[in-house]
C-alpha cells in the first residue's frame, strides 16, 4: 500500500520529483499509526533533511515525506479505516469516517465495534484479504443507517493489517434506483397494455377446445406484440389468429392491438385466409412501415376436417394425430406483414378427430445458441407425448422449451384441439345432405328432407317447425337466384343447429326492406327474425354459401 499516490488530492502539498524512500511506504506508515498520540517522532539520521515544496499561494508547504500517515489519512475526504491482527482490532479511524459512522473505540475487534462492515457486507472479505493478499470490492452496498458505499479492503504488505477505504456513492446509487424505477413502471404499463389488448375470454367453438397462453419477456426484456385470438365464423366454422409484431415496448402493443382490431373486422367478411392476410399486409404498412409483423390466419370447418391457413412470414402451425404422429403445415408462407408486393395464397393442413393444432410464436422456439428450426424440431418432440386438455398441454410446451419466468422474449401459444367423440356424446353431433337437382320438386324435396331429419334428431316441435321454415326459404332464394350445384346440410351440435344452402353463384344475398306490393325480398328478413344469427360467404370454388343458426334450448 503506496500513500503517495493520494499526495496530488491533498491541499498544500505536492508530489516530489526525487526518487521515493521505501520508508514513506507501509512499514512507516504502521509506525505512524501506532505511535501513541502526542509522542514526537523520532528524527532518522540517515533520512535527508526535507527542504520542502511551495504551496499555491508562494508560501512554503510541506512536503510529502514531512506528512505523516495519520496526516495523510486524516486529510482523506473518504472514510478510511486501518484494521490489525487476525481478528481485525481497530488500529485507527480519519475523521470521515468518524463523521459518517460514528467514532469507534481503538484495539476493538471490528465485528464487535464496527457494525457497518458487516451491514455492508465487508466482514467476510477481510479475511479473504489477509490470506490472499489481494484487494476485494464491495460495489454499491447500502448502509441501513443512510447511504450507499463502495468499500475496497487493500492488505497492508507485510504487517497483517487491512487499509478499509469507503466511498459514498449514494447520489448514483439512487439515481440508478431512479433510471430502475422508472423502467419497470414503463415496462409495466407495456405488459398491462398488451395484457388488455389481448382476449379476455376465448371464444370456445361447439367442435373444438382451445386455451392460449402469454408470457411476456423477464424484467430485463421490453414486452414485445405477441398475440391470438379466436373468432366464430357462424355455421360451425372458426378462425384462428396468431402474430407477433417485431418491436419492444408500448408501440410494439399499440401496433399489435390495431392489427388484431383489423383481422376481427376481416374475418367478420368471411374471407379466404390468404385475402385477409393481403388485406392486412395493406393495412400494416399504412399504420407503421417501420413496424414488421408477422402471422397466421387459419379457418377451421367441422364438414372438412382441417385448416385452411395463410401466413405472413410466421413459423409453421404443427399438427398433433391421436398416435402421436406430429405433422408440420408446409408452405404457402408469404413475407412478412407491411413489406407489400406478395399475392398470398392458402393452404391447408388436416385436423381430424384426436388429433391437436399448435400455433406459437417465435419466443417459444428461438434460441441464440441454435438455429430456429432446431427450436421448432424441440416443439414437434415436445408435442409428440405433450396429452391432456389445452391448457395442460400449453403448460408442458411452455415448460419442456425451458420458458421460465426470465425468458428474454415474450412467448404466446395457441393449442386447438379437435376432440374424437363416442358414445353418448357423439349422438349430440350429427351431419345431414341433400344435393338439389333444381326444378319445382326441389323446394318440396327439401323441406321433407329436413322434417325427416330434425325429427330423427329428437328436436321439439316449435325449433322442428322454425328449422322447415328457414330450409325452405334459403332453399327457395338458392333456386330463384343462384345457379347448380345446389346442395343442403343439416347440422347439430351440442349447442346449436345449423342450416346451410351452397350454390354455384357467387353474388351474396343482403338483407333489403321490401315494399308491401313486392313479390319478392322477404326470404332473408324472414330468416334474420326466426333465426338466432344468419350469414353468407363465397366458396373457395366458385359459389356461395347462405346459412342460419338456431341456439338449442341448453
Amino acid at each position: 500500500m503506496n500513500f503517495t499516490r493520494w499526495s496530488a488530492r491533498l491541499p498544500g502539498t505536492q508530489r516530489r520529483a526525487a526518487a521515493r524512500d521505501d520508508r514513506s511506504s507501509v512499514p512507516a506508515a504502521r509506525a505512524e499509526y501506532a505511535r501513541p498520540e502526542g509522542t514526537p517522532a523520532q528524527p532518522d539520521d540517515d533520512a535527508p533533511a526535507s527542504s520542502g515544496t511551495a504551496t499555491a499561494e508562494g508560501l512554503p508547504g510541506p512536503a510529502l515525506d514531512d506528512l505523516s500517515a495519520r496526516e495523510i489519512l486524516g486529510r482523506l475526504p473518504a472514510p478510511v479505516a486501518l484494521l490489525h491482527g487476525p481478528d481485525h482490532r481497530v488500529a485507527y479511524v480519519n475523521d470521515a469516517y468518524e463523521a459518517a459512522f460514528g467514532p469507534r473505540p481503538s484495539g476493538v475487534p471490528a465485528a464487535e465495534a464496527m457494525p457497518e462492515l458487516e451491514r455492508l457486507s465487508v466482514l467476510p472479505l477481510l479475511d479473504q484479504v489477509l490470506r490472499s493478499g489481494t484487494p476485494r470490492t464491495v460495489k454499491s452496498r447500502r448502509n441501513t443507517e443512510g447511504g450507499s458505499y463502495t468499500v475496497t479492503c487493500t492488505p497492508i504488505a507485510g504487517e497483517d493489517g487491512v487499509l478499509v477505504y469507503a466511498a459514498d456513492v449514494t447520489d448514483h446509487a439512487e439515481a440508478a434506483e431512479r433510471l430502475r424505477t422508472s423502467e419497470r413502471r414503463h415496462r409495466e404499463t407495456a405488459v398491462t397494455l398488451q395484457r388488455s389488448l389481448l382476449p379476455q375470454e376465448l371464444e370456445q367453438p361447439d367442435d373444438l377446445r382451445i386455451a392460449a397462453t402469454y408470457q411476456p419477456g423477464g424484467t430485463d426484456a421490453a414486452v414485445g406484440g405477441d398475440w391470438y385470438d379466436v373468432i366464430t365464423l357462424g355455421a360451425g366454422r372458426t378462425a384462428l389468429v396468431i402474430g407477433d409484431v417485431m418491436g419492444r415496448g408500448v408501440r410494439a402493443a399499440a401496433v399489435m392491438g390495431q392489427l388484431r382490431t383489423a383481422v376481427r373486422a376481416y374475418a367478420r367478411l368471411d374471407l379466404p385466409p390468404h385475402e385477409v392476410i393481403q388485406l392486412l399486409d395493406v393495412l400494416a404498412a399504412e399504420i407503421d412501415a417501420s413496424q414488421i409483423a408477422t402471422c397466421v390466419y387459419a379457418v377451421h370447418d367441422p364438414n372438412e376436417g382441417q385448416l385452411v391457413y395463410a401466413s405472413a412470414g410466421h413459423l409453421p402451425i404443427l399438427v398433433r394425430d391421436e398416435d402421436g404422429t406430429v405433422h408440420r403445415a408446409a408452405d404457402p408462407t408469404g413475407p412478412p406483414l407491411g413489406t407489400g408486393g406478395w399475392v398470398h395464397t392458402s393452404g391447408t393442413i388436416a385436423l381430424p378427430p384426436g388429433s391437436t393444432a399448435v400455433l406459437y410464436t417465435d419466443g417459444l422456439v428461438e434460441r441464440r445458441s441454435e438455429d430456429i428450426d432446431e427450436g421448432v424440431a424441440s416443439l414437434a418432440r415436445a408435442l409428440s407425448g405433450a396429452k391432456g386438455s389445452p391448457q395442460v398441454v400449453c403448460d408442458r410446451l411452455i415448460r419442456s422449451l425451458g420458458v421460465t419466468a426470465e425468458h428474454d422474449d415474450d412467448v404466446a401459444v395457441l393449442v386447438v384441439q379437435h376432440p374424437a367423440r363416442t358414445g353418448a356424446n357423439a349422438e349430440l353431433f350429427h351431419n345431414a345432405a341433400l344435393d338439389l337437382l333444381g326444378g319445382i320438386e326441389a323446394a318440396p324435396r327439401a323441406r321433407a328432407f329436413a322434417t325427416g331429419v330434425l325429427t330423427s334428431w329428437r328436436f321439439p316441435v316449435e325449433l322442428r317447425d322454425l328449422g322447415v321454415l328457414a330450409t325452405s326459404e334459403l332453399v327457395a332464394n338458392s333456386l330463384q337466384h343462384g345457379t347448380p350445384p345446389m346442395r343442403l346440410g343439416l347440422r347439430r351440435t351440442d349447442r346449436r343447429l345449423i342450416i346451410e344452402v351452397t350454390d354455384g353463384d357467387d353474388h351474396l344475398p343482403r338483407r333489403r326492406q321490401a315494399e308491401p306490393a313486392d313479390e319478392a325480398g322477404r326470404g332473408i328478413s324472414i330468416i334474420a327474425s326466426i333465426a338466432t344469427s344468419w350469414g353468407s360467404r363465397r366458396t373457395p370454388g366458385g359459389g356461395k354459401a347462405v346459412w342460419c343458426e338456431f341456439a338449442l334450448p341448453q
